[in-house]
């Protein structure tokens, strides 16, 4: 089987990795290291690995100086708890960066933030859970 890990540059990984497992409704459970966590689903699939800027030589997460966190890319998820993933962005943000939308191709509901690094965060109903209501 074959997996992709994402990793992002971020300020604060404890931070970063509280905030995701609010937004997600997942356990808390803490970082890996300072430098390094990673946001797991309930059956332990890795959805999305945090990396502090700077903490090692890899070239893209020198410094956010260097390029715009969240340039050319978009964190997708699907949530089956579309209706309490919405109340929690509520609580996390400032304001959404769209609000619930149908979106017309995939047939579901979606909304998107911004995370506290400038990363946008598009949060999308399964298709079944938004015909189902």
């Amino acid at each position: 089987m074959n997996r992709l890990w994402t990793v992002i540059g971020v300020h604060d990984v404890a931070a970063s990795l509280n905030w995701y497992q609010t937004l997600l409704g997942l356990p808390e459970k803490p970082a890996n290291h300072d430098y390094f966590g990673q946001v797991q689903d309930t059956d332990g699939t890795v959805l999305l690995s945090l990396h502090a800027w700077g903490a090692h030589e890899h070239p893209t997460l020198t410094s956010p100086a260097l390029a715009r966190p969240g340039n050319g890319l978009l964190l997708f998820f699907l949530a089956h708890e579309f209706d309490s993933a919405l109340a929690r962005a509520r609580m996390l943000v400032p304001r959404l960066e769209e609000e619930p939308r149908l979106n017309e191709n995939t047939g579901a509901l979606e909304f998107a933030v911004k995370d506290p690094d400038g990363y946008y965060v598009m949060v999308s109903a399964y298709a079944a859970d938004a015909v189902s209501g």
